[in-house]
């Protein structure tokens, strides 16, 4: 089997996609249930100016995310793909983030892996740099970016990412579904890599029937 290189995200990929609802709800004083998170951007969703939530999210964020929820299998999947795979983290969480990020792996019990804290969604160039194979992420706009730069993707669902795919992105619903399109498109890689090595030992196999006379080719 081919060890693939993995990018995976963390918010909403990993953890569970609405975890933050419960305190931006007792903070700002609402009551939205995730049905009704339809947009990736949180100012949004609680239709606040985005400075609010911005403030609201530098005194909380590292509670928030110390309080984050692990996906269903999340755990199983992460190691049985980590016995096979090299995993990356790449989140667009800030540096900041780095030490409650990584406490958090830890308290799940998550393979360690390697981080990359972006602070920003633009993931592109670091999956460039990793030679990522696949990547793994809950927003839109980052899995169009991705394919369109010619990577994998498998766009975990959520009511937020709900829109039209393009070649290159694979909607999926749960990382059970995630475990089998990474073993199914890892059967596709060894099948094209076995069928360059026969051809070439046909080519091999010509030019050494060529080169004697041995070989006739009608």
């Amino acid at each position: 089997m081919m060890k693939l290189n993995l990018c995976i995200d963390i918010d909403g990929t990993i953890t569970d996609a609405y975890y933050w609802l419960e305190m931006a709800n007792e903070h700002f004083g609402i009551d939205i249930k995730p049905f009704q998170v339809t947009k990736y951007e949180i100012h949004e969703v609680l239709e606040i100016p985005k400075e609010d939530y911005l403030k609201f999210y530098e005194v909380y964020g590292e509670e928030i995310h110390t309080k984050a929820d692990l996906r269903d299998n999340a755990k199983e999947i992460l190691w049985a793909l980590d016995q096979q795979h090299k995993i990356t983290y790449v989140t667009a969480r800030e540096a900041r983030m780095k030490e409650v990020t990584e406490a958090w792996f830890r308290k799940h019990n998550l393979p360690k892996g390697e981080f990359h804290f972006l602070g920003t969604h633009y993931k592109v160039d670091k999956a460039k740099e990793l030679k990522c194979h696949v990547f793994i992420e809950d927003r839109y706009e980052n899995a169009i970016q991705l394919a369109l730069a010619g990577f994998e993707v498998l766009l975990i669902d959520c009511y937020y990412n709900r829109n039209p795919l393009i070649p290159g992105v694979t909607r999926v619903f749960n990382w059970g579904d995630i475990h089998s399109r990474i073993e199914e498109y890892n059967r596709s890689i060894e099948t094209i890599v076995q069928k360059a090595v026969d051809s070439c030992q046909i080519i091999e196999e010509y030019k050494a029937g060529h080169n004697d006379g041995s070989m006739k080719i009608a």
